[in-house]
């Protein structure tokens, strides 16, 4: 099984797509669509995550427990990918370092973008 794609709410178009175009262009998403009040990017392995406003027409809220992790290529991705979060309205939930505590090789990141929702951006990998 793998994981099609994510559906993460906004309530700010414009303010979510300057967050996420940044945050996704570090760790190799690329925006393939864009609607009024949804735009949604790519990764190398087809995986998608969409950002929008929700369907139901009520306002996005965060969820508590709510968290997509979003693999990066190396350490690298991972310290760029929460920079960037950080630069363009996310705050931080967990600087980037390893988390001995998931397993030796976990590197992670946590933040939360401008609408509360709260990310993992995670490197499988030995620290490089």
């Amino acid at each position: 099984m793998a994981l099609d794609y994510v559906m993460i709410g906004t309530n700010d178009h414009g303010r979510a797509q300057q967050f996420y175009g940044a945050v996704f262009a570090a760790i190799g998403g690329e925006m393939v669509a864009e609607y009024p009040a949804a735009v949604c990017y790519r990764f190398g392995n087809g995986t998608q995550a969409w950002v929008a406003a929700p369907f139901d027409g009520q306002a996005a809220a965060p969820g508590n427990g709510n968290m997509p992790g979003f693999r990066c290529a190396s350490t690298a991705e991972v310290d760029a990918a929460h920079a960037a979060a950080l630069a363009n309205g996310g705050s931080n939930e967990g600087g980037p370092g390893p988390r001995p505590q998931y397993g030796p090789e976990f590197y992670g990141g946590y933040v939360r973008d401008p609408d509360g929702n709260k990310l993992s951006l995670i490197c499988h990998r030995p620290v490089s």
